[in-house]
């Protein structure tokens, strides 16, 4: 896709951790070799695609991004067949960037997932890391509940004493909550 492909594409994941972390995004940019201009005119583009009429959709945008998957596998859930695509990201060398799509090419689901083999130590409670861990680490830890934050790009993960807030799959920030249930 003229203008775009994966190094622009990581500036476009970047653009919606900015409002969590732009710390951690003004350290990543020069590691893309990119400026703050630079991001800007991915996402901006990004989102220009995504209103022009001719531009592809869905999976195809994706894929004229991204092109091809390294990795592609067909999966069913329920009656419903899905196709699992995933490509590397050159920011994040231990993660894949995962697209489930649909019939017709429409994408159910993305987000940053692991690679196998990841070095990452696996999650737990008291140790999680920020820029690291992915969703999949941390849903299935002993008292995680999933929260719905109404913000499509986000999850948050509670587990007792924390919330661990994601965007686009990958952990943001682990915040200290109080318990708030009553003393029996």
């Amino acid at each position: 896709m003229r203008g775009l492909a994966r190094r622009e594409f990581c500036l476009v994941l970047l653009r919606r951790m900015a409002d969590l972390r732009p710390d951690l995004v003004a350290e990543a940019l020069p590691r893309l070799g990119a400026t703050r201009a630079e991001a800007h005119a991915a996402h901006t583009r990004w989102q220009a695609l995504h209103h022009a009429p001719r531009a592809p959709r869905g999976l195809a945008l994706r894929t004229a991004v991204l092109g091809p998957p390294d990795e592609l596998e067909d999966r069913r859930f329920g009656d419903l067949d899905v196709q699992v695509r995933r490509w590397p990201l050159p920011l994040w060398p231990h993660l894949y960037w995962e697209v489930l799509s649909g019939p017709g090419g429409s994408v159910l689901h993305e987000h940053l997932v692991p690679m196998p083999g990841s070095p990452v130590p696996p999650a737990s409670p008291t140790g999680l890391l920020v820029w690291q861990h992915v969703l999949d680490d941390v849903v299935g830890l002993p008292g995680a509940v999933g929260v719905d934050p109404g913000v499509v790009t986000r999850w948050e993960i509670h587990l007792p004493g924390v919330r661990a807030v994601f965007v686009w799959g990958l952990l943001q920030q682990v915040v200290p909550v109080q318990d708030t249930a009553p003393n029996p």
